[in-house]
């Protein structure tokens, strides 16, 4: 991975200094990983889940688009999903559901970046 494309993803938020000891120093199977971020189903079950009022699906898909987030060091999603996860378990699905305008642009810029600096 180029500076480059480090400093792109970065402003992303996307940290890649702290994800690469994850990964054991490997760019290549981060980049790997963040393709695969991509092809993740649970961000469009998080959507359907609170447009259904799917409470239980809703904290799922949150939950695990958490941990996948945390692990890859997408920092902006991170937060935003661990504060979802916490509205969905003590106040319903109506506080996680205010954030998901935020949580759709976080995503976007997210999703954008990996595709522009892999070239997908």
């Amino acid at each position: 991975m180029t500076d480059l494309q480090k400093s792109q993803l970065t402003a992303a938020g996307i940290d890649i200094s702290d994800a690469l000891p994850r990964f054991m120093g490997n760019e290549a199977l981060l980049e790997r990983f963040l393709k695969k971020f991509l092809q993740d189903e649970n961000y469009r079950r998080l959507q359907d889940a609170v447009r259904d009022g799917n409470l239980e699906g809703a904290i799922t898909a949150s939950h695990t688009l958490k941990g996948l987030c945390g692990n890859l060091s997408l920092s902006r999603l991170y937060s935003l999903f661990a504060r979802q996860v916490d509205f969905f378990r003590s106040d319903g699905l109506a506080e996680g559901a205010a954030l998901m305008d935020e949580i759709s642009d976080a995503h976007q810029e997210a999703v954008r970046a990996i595709s522009e600096v892999f070239s997908l």
